[in-house]
C-alpha cells in the first residue's frame, strides 16, 4: 500500500523534514511506502486530504481549516518545524531598515492563498492600514493552481518586476537576496514582527480524523519516522544536499543544506499548548475559526510519546 503526503511548495525548506523522510527512506525504514505529491495551493491539499485522496498533508497547520471548518474531522500530528516560517522580502532599493514595515505602504506584495493570511495579520498588528495604505497582497502573475513552487516563482517575479516584494519561504528568499533584487524586512522566525506572531502558525504533518481512526499504527509510523529524519538532519545537515539532488533545480540544490542547518534550532516534533492557543487566536482574528477549540481537538494527542522517542 503507498500512501500519499502532500505538500504545497516542493523547492522549499518549508516542508523539508517530510521530503527528507520520503527521499532518504525514514519513511520505509518505519515499514512505510510514501510517496511526495505537490498540491498548491495548500488550501486544495487539504481538501485533498478531506476527500481521502492523500493520506497526510505536510503544510501550513491553519491552513487545515480551510477544508475541516473549526477544526473537525482532522488532527495535526507533529511539528516539522517550530514558528511561522515566512519571510517578506522587498525589492532592495526600497528597503532602508530591516523591520520597517512602512515599506510596504503602496506596493504590490506577492503571497499564497492561505499563506498571505499570516502577512495580513501581521501588517495588521504592525499599524498598517492595508486598504488605507494601499498595500496589495495577491497571489504571483501567472500562478495558478497546481504543480508550482511559489517562493522559487516569486522570486523569479520580483527579479522580473512584477511585485515589490512577497511573502514566502526561505528557498524563495535566499534566491531572491542571493541575486540581489530582495531585502528581508522580516524573518519572523527569528524575532522580527510584532508580539505573538511567531505563533501565528507552523509547518505541520497532519491527517484525518477518518485515517487516524482506521490506521493508527500507520499514523504513528509516519509520526515516528518524522522524528527520526529531524534527528538525523540536526545531526548532519549536509545529507539535506542529497535529497536537493534528487528533487530541486540546481542552484537550488546547492543552497538547501545551508537553509537547512540554519532551520536547525526549530526541528522539534511537539506541539505546545502555546502554539495552539497562538494558532486559534490568530485564526479567530481572521475569522476563519468561531469556535474556541480545547487542545485535544486539534492535535493527536495519543502520538504525543513519540515525538522526544
Amino acid at each position: 500500500m503507498t500512501l500519499k503526503i502532500a505538500v504545497p511548495d516542493l523547492i522549499s525548506n518549508s516542508y523539508f523534514p517530510v521530503e527528507a523522510a520520503v527521499e532518504l527512506g525514514f519513511f520505509k525504514d518505519a515499514g512505510l511506502d510514501v510517496s511526495l505529491e505537490l498540491i498548491f495551493p495548500v488550501d486544495k491539499a487539504y481538501a485533498a486530504l478531506k476527500e481521502g485522496r492523500v493520506d497526510f498533508v505536510g503544510g501550513s497547520a491553519h491552513s487545515a481549516l480551510a477544508a475541516f471548518p473549526q477544526w473537525k474531522g482532522v488532527k495535526l500530528l507533529a511539528a516539522q518545524a517550530q514558528g511561522m516560517y515566512w519571510f517578506l522580502v522587498m525589492r532592495s532599493d526600497l528597503v532602508h531598515q530591516k523591520g520597517d514595515l512602512s515599506v510596504v505602504k503602496g506596493r504590490k506584495i506577492g503571497a499564497a492563498p492561505w499563506v498571505e493570511m499570516g502577512l495580513r495579520q501581521l501588517l495588521i498588528a504592525g499599524g498598517i492600514d492595508i486598504e488605507a495604505d494601499g498595500v496589495q497582497i495577491a497571489p504571483v502573475p501567472g500562478v495558478q493552481a497546481g504543480n508550482v513552487n511559489f517562493g522559487v516563482t516569486a522570486a523569479k517575479a520580483l527579479e522580473e518586476g512584477k511585485i515589490d516584494g512577497f511573502w514566502a519561504n526561505g528557498m524563495g528568499t535566499e534566491v531572491a537576496v542571493r541575486n540581489g533584487v530582495g531585502t528581508v524586512v522580516l524573518d519572523v522566525r527569528r524575532g522580527d514582527g510584532p508580539a505573538g506572531c511567531f505563533d501565528y502558525t507552523f509547518a505541520s504533518i497532519a491527517a484525518s480524523d477518518i485515517f487516524i481512526e482506521k490506521s493508527p499504527d500507520l499514523v504513528a509510523a509516519a509520526v515516528s519516522a518524522l522524528v527520526s529524519t529531524q534527528k538525523a538532519l540536526i545531526e548532519n545537515p549536509g545529507i539535506a544536499a542529497k535529497v536537493g539532488e534528487k528533487l530541486f533545480p540546481p542552484t537550488e540544490a546547492s543552497l538547501i543544506a545551508t537553509l537547512i542547518e540554519r532551520d536547525l534550532p526549530y526541528y522539534d516534533a511537539s506541539i505546545s499548548t502555546r502554539a495552539v492557543d497562538g494558532m486559534n487566536a490568530f485564526a479567530r482574528s481572521l475569522g476563519i475559526l468561531h469556535d474556541h477549540p480545547i487542545y485535544s481537538d486539534v492535535v493527536a494527542e495519543q502520538f504525543k510519546p513519540l515525538w522526544n522517542a
